[in-house]
C-alpha cells in the first residue's frame, strides 16, 4: 500500500470514530494503536488535536481522563473528500486488446481534452461513447512524461476532433503531434446542398403601382 493509501485510510478511520462520537472528537481509547501516526498528520497539518479545555470538557463527557483527541483538521477533511469524488483508474486487463490503441499524449494534449470533457453535451459534435471516462481516468506515465490511454478507432477520432478545435482557436502543436504519432487528423467535411430544380420558380417583387392618369384634373 502506498503512503498516500495510508494516510487517507487514517483519515477515513478517524472521521469514522469521530461520527460515532456524538461529542465530535476520536478520543485517545478508540485510536490507541495509531497514536503515532495521528501524532504525525497533526504535525502535517492534517488532523487537529483537542487543546486542554476540549480535553476537560471530553473527560467530563466520558466520565474518565482523555490524554488527547482528535478530528479532521480542514486540509484532511478535504483531501478525503478529494480522494472521495476523483474516477479510479482501473488498468485494462492482459493490455490495451486488438480493439483499442496505447495513445500517449503530453500535458498540454491533455489540457485540451479536460477543456472538451468540461463542455459535455453542449458540443454540438459528442464526444465517442467513453472517451470522457477515459479521459478523467488517464494515468501519467512518469518514465515517458505522457499520458496514457486506450482508445478505439472512434475515440481516437473524436480526439483528433478535438485538437482539431485547439488549433483553430489558437495552438497546432497538439494536433500535429497527434497526427505524427497516430497518422488521424479531422478535417470539417463540406456541408450537402441541395440543388433548386430549373423549373422552380423564382419569386419577383412586384411592381410597384403607377398612378392612374387622371387627365391633369
Amino acid at each position: 500500500m502506498a503512503a498516500d493509501d495510508k494516510t487517507l485510510d487514517l483519515l477515513r478511520t478517524v472521521e469514522a470514530r469521530r461520527r460515532g462520537a456524538e461529542h465530535g472528537w476520536a478520543v485517545d481509547a478508540v485510536l490507541v494503536p495509531v497514536k503515532q501516526r495521528v501524532l504525525n498528520l497533526a504535525d502535517r497539518g492534517l488532523i487537529e488535536l483537542a487543546d486542554r479545555e476540549e480535553r476537560a470538557a471530553l473527560s467530563a463527557w466520558e466520565g474518565r481522563p482523555v490524554r488527547w483527541a482528535a478530528r479532521l483538521a480542514p486540509d484532511g477533511h478535504d483531501l478525503l473528500l478529494y480522494a472521495a469524488s476523483r474516477p479510479r483508474h482501473t488498468a485494462p486487463t492482459g493490455g490495451p486488446g486488438p480493439e483499442r490503441r496505447r495513445v500517449e499524449l503530453c500535458l498540454s494534449q491533455m489540457a485540451a481534452l479536460w477543456q472538451a470533457v468540461s463542455l459535455g453535451a453542449r458540443l454540438r459534435r459528442p464526444l465517442a461513447d467513453g472517451l470522457t471516462d477515459e479521459v478523467r481516468t488517464a494515468c501519467c506515465d512518469h518514465r515517458v512524461k505522457r499520458w496514457v490511454l486506450y482508445l478505439t478507432d472512434d475515440q481516437i477520432a473524436s480526439v483528433a476532433y478535438v485538437f482539431w478545435l485547439h488549433k483553430t482557436t489558437g495552438s497546432a502543436l497538439e494536433a500535429n503531434r497527434f497526427a505524427r504519432d497516430t497518422g488521424v487528423t479531422h478535417q470539417p467535411a463540406p456541408a450537402q446542398r441541395t440543388a433548386i430544380p430549373a423549373s422552380t420558380p423564382l419569386l419577383h417583387r412586384p411592381p410597384s403601382a403607377v398612378p392612374a392618369d387622371d387627365g391633369g384634373l
